[in-house]
C-alpha cells in the first residue's frame, strides 16, 4: 500500500476521475451499492482479462465457464447455504443500527492487544460461536460504534431472496447465487461429458455474486452484488498430492498479484484456524492486503474435498462420480478452490498505485502509477493549440491508436498542465503532444507518466513505440 494512500482519499479520486459513483445517487443512494464508470470499467475489465488469460487460455488443465444467478433453489439447500450461510447479527439498543459482531469483536482486540496479553488471552474472534460473542462482549463492555449497548448477537442469512413465477399465487422463492462455486459444481457433469477433460483439471469462472451484507462501508471492498474470479480445481486424491496441489496454487495466485504490480511487502497469508475453517475443507488460507483500514482478505484458497459433488448427488440422485478410463474405477474427484474478488483486486490495485508527490515550488501532483497493461487509458493525444491544423493532425494520430486497438483518449482542453495532471489521476502512462514543430520535424512530443520526461519521436513510429512501451 501506497503510505499516502487511505479509503477516503481513493473514494474521492474514483469518482472525480470517473472510475466508482454511488449508485442511484440522485435518489440518495443506497449503501454498499456502486456503478464503475468509463476509467473503472475499464480498469476491472483489464484487470479480469489479465486472470482469465493467466489461469483459463494459458494453461492446457483449465476450461471456462459462465453460469447462470439463478438456479434451481435445491443447490443452495444442498450446498448448505440455506441452512448455514449466516453471519453474527447485533444491533444497538438505541439507534437501532445493525452490525457484525465478530467486526466489532475484532475491531475491539485490534485496539487492547496489551490488555488481552497481559491477561494470557489468545482471542480466536472467527471460531465463536454466538453464545461466545454475547459473554466476550458482556465480560469486555464493548460498545457499538456510536457509544451504546448492543444486544445479543444472532444468525443472519446473507442470500438474497427472490421469486420466480408469473401468478402471485404460484411464486416460489429463488436465491441470487451467493458465491460463483456452485454454477461449477452443477455443470460439472456436463463439462466432463462435453470437454474431453481429463484429471487434475479446473474450471475457471468470472461472475457476479451477492450477499445481504450486514456491515457497510469500506467503498468497493464489502458491497451487495461483487465479482468473483474463481477456479475449482478437481482431482483424483489417491494419485494426486493435495498439499503440493495447494502450494502450486498459493504461488500461482501470489504471481497473479504480482502481475497487478502489487508489492508482497502489503501480502500476508492467513490459515483459517480449526473453528474458523468450513467443516468440508481441510485446508484454507487468505491472502490479505494491507489496507489503511487493516489487513483483509483479497483471496481465499481452500481445500474442499469432495464435499459439494456428495452433497449435490445426494439431493439430485444424478450419478457424479468421475470414471478413470484406465481402471474403470468409479469416484468423487477432490477439489481445491482459489477465489478471488474482483472488486477487490482492483481496489489493492488503486491503493498500490496512488502517489502525491511534491515538485517543487509549491506544485504537487497526485499520480495513479498503475501498470501500463493494465492502464484504463494506454496513451492521451493532445494538441498544443485548439482550434487549429494542430487540433486536426492530433485527432487523426488519436484514431490511428484507436485502429491498432490502442486505447487513446484525445483532449484539446487547452491548458497542457491541467491536461497532464487529468491524464496523471486517471494513470495514464503516455501523453502525446502535437506541436508547432510536428509540422516541420514529423515528430511528436511524448511525455512519461512515472518520470515525466519528454522525448521526441517520429509520426511514423509513433504507435509501434506506445505499443512496445505498454507491452514490456
Amino acid at each position: 500500500m501506497s503510505q499516502q494512500a487511505t479509503l477516503q482519499k481513493i473514494s474521492n479520486l474514483a469518482k472525480r476521475r470517473g472510475f466508482v459513483y454511488p449508485s442511484s445517487e440522485i435518489y440518495g443512494g443506497l449503501e454498499s451499492a456502486y456503478d464503475y464508470g468509463y476509467y473503472g470499467t475499464l480498469l476491472k475489465n483489464n484487470i479480469r482479462d489479465l486472470w482469465w488469460r493467466m489461469f483459463v487460455l494459458d494453461r492446457d488443465d483449465m476450461v471456462g465457464l459462465d453460469s447462470s444467478i439463478i438456479v434451481n433453489p435445491q443447490t443452495w439447500v444442498a450446498s448448505g447455504h440455506v441452512g448455514s450461510f449466516n453471519d453474527a447479527l447485533i444491533d444497538d439498543k438505541v439507534t437501532k443500527e445493525r452490525f457484525r459482531a465478530d467486526h466489532l469483536i475484532e475491531n475491539w482486540v485490534e485496539k487492547n492487544q496489551s490488555k488481552l496479553k497481559e491477561e494470557h488471552k489468545d482471542v480466536d474472534v472467527a471460531g465463536m460461536s454466538l453464545d461466545e460473542m454475547a459473554e466476550f462482549i458482556t465480560e469486555y463492555g464493548i460498545k457499538s460504534p456510536n457509544g451504546n449497548e448492543l444486544t445479543k448477537p444472532r444468525k443472519f442469512n446473507q442470500l438474497f431472496e427472490t421469486e420466480y413465477g408469473v401468478l402471485a399465487e404460484g411464486k416460489n422463492t429463488v436465491y441470487l447465487r451467493g458465491e460463483t462455486a456452485q454454477g461449477i459444481f452443477l455443470s460439472y457433469k456436463n463439462i466432463i461429458d462435453t470437454m474431453r477433460v481429463k484429471l487434475p483439471f479446473g474450471v475457471g469462472q468470472v461472475g457476479k455474486s451477492f450477499r445481504n451484507e450486514i456491515t457497510k462501508g469500506q467503498f468497493i471492498f464489502r458491497t451487495l452484488e461483487f465479482e468473483q474470479m474463481e477456479i475449482e480445481y478437481f482431482f483424483n486424491p489417491k494419485e494426486s498430492d493435495w498439499k503440493a496441489i495447494f502450494e502450486d496454487w498459493k504461488e500461482q495466485s501470489t504471481r497473479f498479484y504480482d502481475e497487478l504490480g502489487i508489492d508482497r511487502e502489503n501480502l500476508r497469508y492467513r490459515e483459517h484456524s480449526d473453528k474458523e475453517r468450513s467443516h468440508y475443507s481441510s485446508q484454507t488460507f487468505d491472502i490479505d492486503y494491507k489496507f489503511d483500514f487493516g489487513f483483509k482478505e483479497l483471496l481465499g484458497i481452500a481445500y474442499r474435498g469432495d464435499y459439494d459433488l456428495k452433497q449435490h448427488m445426494e439431493h439430485s440422485g444424478k450419478d457424479l462420480r468421475f470414471t478413470d478410463p484406465k481402471t474403470g474405477e468409479k469416484f468423487l474427484p477432490h477439489v481445491i478452490e482459489p477465489a478471488t474478488g474482483l472488486n477487490r483486486a482492483m481496489l489493492a490495485v488503486l491503493y498500490e498505485a496512488y502517489r502525491e508527490e511534491d515538485l517543487g515550488e509549491g506544485k504537487t501532483r497526485t499520480v495513479l502509477k498503475i501498470k501500463p497493461q493494465l492502464a484504463p487509458i494506454k496513451v492521451a493525444v493532445f494538441p498544443l493549440q485548439k482550434k487549429s491544423e494542430l487540433e486536426e493532425s492530433a485527432k487523426n494520430l488519436h484514431k490511428k491508436f484507436k485502429l491498432a486497438g490502442i486505447i487513446s483518449e484525445f483532449d484539446n482542453s487547452g491548458n497542457i498542465g491541467k491536461m497532464y495532471r487529468r491524464q496523471d489521476e486517471i494513470g495514464t502512462p503516455f501523453c502525446v503532444t502535437i506541436d508547432f514543430d510536428t509540422e516541420t520535424d514529423n515528430a511528436v512530443t511524448v511525455r512519461d507518466r512515472d518520470t515525466m520526461k519528454q522525448e521526441r519521436i517520429n509520426v511514423n513510429d509513433i504507435v509501434e513505440y506506445i505499443r512496445n512501451k505498454v507491452s514490456q
